[in-house]
């Protein structure tokens, strides 16, 4: 083999492995993060470089230091009195002669391999071997090459759906980027639904980019997969990113509950006391609470005060506090002329994708109040549909998969927050029930480590605070190394991804989202001409 590193001297199964060099490598050709085979006498492995080490034979040599100039004996010294070591850290294994595929469960290893076991750089085959092939037999998808080859590593994307995902990166990495391309390949495979929460408009008919100085477009999930995708706006007025066809979005008044509320306590300002308050007059008024109590006189108020021992002075606080809720937030209305969740729940139970943007509306209080009523009737529909599957699989049907995509999750699944919010429901035992959450932040830190263990695939960019790295590997096992390499990134496209659907950890080099990708996800040569010159109509006219 052309690729050979070195050999394996020394090693165990809770540390991992020790290689040596060989006298022909070059230390410098080796990174930290790659992918590597141990070829063992009967069995190969596949590994994680984890660290790399300069190592002498006897530290006297070193008390003369040869200058620039005296190459020949550096030559002499390099290989046997002064060498490189690498650790690696193996994933899988596979006995030899056995055939896999990334279609089968490759068995995570259980022994290590001997003495002078020979190590070599991954190559295609190996690639292949465990990560799988995109195709269009599968739903294998294309997310990007290793850091030092051009070969595809593919993401699972039957068992990236199946269990919650995440996105992390601090500021600027690329987040959006990076998950407009895995919702991209859950779209263009079909695999689940997805409701996108777009909370900075860029995921819907168009987002942006930072370029030197200017900033430029880029085409959203809208443009690249047509009507498999809805758009929906809770801003008509803001033109900018909003394609022409979004449907406008109004919650009434009786689709707002108390823990819609709970949800914006801090924002708010409401005391445990306000919300002690807030469930009595609900449980008064049923779905009508939000409007009697946004409207109700002080007589009125006086009333109810008599008839249940409330406090006068803090129900008129609330009040003012709700009015000026729906002052702020512009899409609330006492009566709306039909039901858009009702309507984006139909598309979704029918296979479509929906993405729900805030326009100007993207602050957080409106952000918070509008995705977490959304995905509370979103949780009753699909706990009905699948118990009725459940309980009669000839007459109903099991729900699709659906995937919920939200941006600054920490602050829906904070540990103060999570065990009332709907998503934290979501996160910890929704899966049953076929619907998943997606989540995308820059503080993994801020979110509940109960949520955080039941993710099920992470891909993280860089990271630079501690506490945000070490919130990355809760519930993994072997986080040490990963989260040395994790740390040491590069500030664009560098991606460590690893958990549920990832075979292994690996660090890549994530896809350009650019007009190569496009033509990837148009897939054109399948589009019928009709549909080939509505997108082109529908791009010319938001120019």
């Amino acid at each position: 083999m052309k690729n050979l590193i070195g050999q394996i001297i020394s090693g165990s199964y809770s540390k991992g492995l020790v290689l040596k060099l060989a006298n022909n490598f070059d230390i410098e050709n080796l990174k930290v993060g790659e992918f590597v085979v141990v070829h063992g006498n009967k069995t190969k492995y596949f590994a994680m470089v984890t660290d790399i080490l300069l190592e002498n034979s006897n530290p006297r040599l070193l008390s003369y230091l040869p200058s620039p100039e005296e190459q020949f004996i550096k030559d002499v010294l390099t290989g046997t009195s002064v060498y490189g070591i690498v650790h690696l850290t193996p994933y899988l294994m596979v006995e030899n002669g056995e055939k896999t595929s990334a279609e089968d469960s490759i068995p995570k290893v259980k022994k290590i391999p001997p003495h002078f076991s020979s190590v070599y750089k991954a190559e295609a085959k190996d690639i292949e071997e465990i990560f799988g092939k995109d195709n269009k037999t599968n739903n294998h998808f294309s997310i990007g090459t290793p850091t030092e080859m051009d070969i595809p590593i593919c993401l699972n994307l039957d068992k990236f759906v199946e269990r919650s995902n995440a996105v992390f990166g601090k500021s600027g990495t690329g987040k959006s980027f990076l998950s407009r391309i895995l919702l991209s390949g859950i779209l263009k495979k079909d695999v689940a639904s997805t409701l996108i929460f777009d909370m900075h408009n860029e995921y819907g008919w168009q987002g942006t980019y930072e370029k030197g100085q200017n900033i430029k477009s880029a085409k959203g999930l809208k443009q690249l997969f047509g009507d498999k995708v809805k758009v929906f706006t809770l801003d008509p007025n803001n033109k900018s990113h909003t394609s022409k066809d979004a449907i406008t979005l109004e919650i009434a008044y009786n689709q707002v509950d108390v823990e819609d509320l709970e949800l914006l306590r801090g924002e708010l300002g409401l005391s445990e006391a306000a919300i002690d308050h807030i469930r009595m007059f609900q449980r008064e008024f049923e779905r009508d609470w939000f409007s009697k109590f946004c409207n109700l006189t002080l007589g009125e108020f006086e009333e109810f005060c008599g008839r249940h021992g409330a406090n006068l002075g803090s129900l008129l606080a609330i009040q003012r506090k709700l009015n000026t809720l729906v002052d702020s937030v512009k899409y609330l209305k006492s009566v709306t002329s039909y039901d858009g969740i009702k309507e984006i729940l139909n598309y979704l139970i029918n296979g479509k994708s929906v993405v729900l943007q805030f326009g100007r509306l993207n602050n957080l209080k409106s952000y918070a109040l509008a995705s977490n009523i959304i995905t509370r009737h979103i949780h009753a529909k699909y706990v009905e549909l699948m118990e009725q599957y459940l309980l009669d699989g000839t007459k109903y049907q099991k729900p699709n998969r659906l995937v919920i995509c939200i941006e600054e999750a920490h602050k829906f699944l904070s540990p103060q927050v999570a065990k009332f919010s709907t998503f934290g429901t979501i996160a910890r035992e929704l899966r049953k029930y076929n619907v998943t959450l997606f989540i995308i932040d820059q503080r993994p830190s801020g979110i509940d480590s109960e949520v955080l263990s039941q993710i099920g695939t992470r891909a993280t960019l860089l990271l630079n605070d501690e506490n945000d790295i070490n919130a990355v590997f809760v519930g993994e096992s072997g986080g040490e190394d990963l989260k040395r390499i994790l740390s040491q990134l590069n500030p664009k496209q560098e991606v460590l991804m690893f958990g549920y659907a990832m075979p292994m950890p690996i660090v890549i080099r994530s896809r350009r989202y650019d007009e190569t990708f496009y033509k990837d996800m148009l897939n054109e040569e399948k589009l019928s001409k009709e549909e080939i010159i509505k997108r082109g109509e529908l791009a010319a006219a938001e120019l």
